[in-house]
């Protein structure tokens, strides 16, 4: 059988299942069904990781810190999504924040424990951190900037950028983190080695606005739930103003539906 591992989660709980998976055999309760055999083992073979996102480039990560060769593939550039806009690693394209930052909370719970396990993401989402009220949010381009030099310079990760056409043979060791934006291609052939119809996760874009193109005279800070710093900007509107602002909105050009948008036209 096939030793992968298939990833597709959502950001926060995608990385904590690499995280503690990739640990868990390394403090000597490894998981003897899927290696079969001692872990330590490991350190003679290349594990191969398909995908650079963020679930990806921590499976990398972990595993090129406790001695292992990795070798991580990318298709970007050579194959693009219609989500993408770079070819750096961890690309953040739905949304710049991990979640509540607060640890009474599901995401921040998490985040405490990945830095305790020295998760290469949440490092670098701190380290690129932007203030987000009780949210942890990043300088999106900094944050994919400065995983790929990371992982790029690290002397037991080979990366590799092209399109990964077909499952790995049985004898490699894989791990699949290709995420929602699969491949058609690869996504049908994960889908006929799984038996899973439906390996789909959807999410709004979120647009970028330049900070020098708002009024600032108009608007004013305050914090998001009255939670945190006062970080988001608010643009108040007297009912004329919001009655003019929606008539323009419903005028103005659609952007064009993507092909996988299309099913989910009627919710957005």
């Amino acid at each position: 059988m096939l030793r992968t591992i298939v990833v597709f989660a959502p950001i926060i709980a995608a990385l904590a299942w690499v995280v503690f998976n990739i640990q868990k055999p390394a403090r000597e309760q490894f998981n003897r069904d899927f290696l079969g055999k001692d872990w330590f083992h490991l350190r003679d073979k290349q594990v191969v990781v398909i995908g650079a996102g963020l679930a990806g480039c921590e499976a990398a990560w972990q595993l090129a810190n406790l001695g292992v060769t990795v070798k991580l593939v990318e298709m970007r550039p050579a194959r693009s999504t219609p989500a993408h806009h770079t070819d750096e690693f961890g690309e953040l394209v739905c949304s710049n924040s991990f979640g509540a930052l607060s640890p009474d909370r599901a995401a921040g719970l998490l985040q405490e424990e990945l830095r305790t396990f020295k998760s290469l993401i949440i490092k670098t989402a701190d380290s690129f951190a932007v203030p987000a009220g009780g949210a942890l949010a990043v300088d999106r381009s900094k944050f994919s900037k400065s995983l790929t030099n990371t992982l790029s310079t690290h002397p037991l990760i080979e990366i590799k950028r092209f399109e990964q056409l077909d499952l790995p043979d049985k004898e490699t060791i894989t791990i699949l983190a290709t995420g929602p934006l699969t491949s058609d291609l690869l996504a049908n052939k994960i889908q006929k080695f799984t038996g899973i119809d439906s390996c789909h996760f959807f999410d709004a874009a979120s647009p970028i606005i330049y900070g020098d193109t708002i009024n600032q005279d108009i608007v004013f800070k305050a914090s998001r739930y009255d939670k945190g710093d006062p970080a988001y900007l608010n643009c108040p509107m007297h009912k004329d103003n919001y009655i003019n602002f929606r008539s323009e909105l419903i005028k103005g050009d659609q952007a064009s539906l993507k092909y996988f948008e299309k099913e989910s036209a009627n919710f957005f």
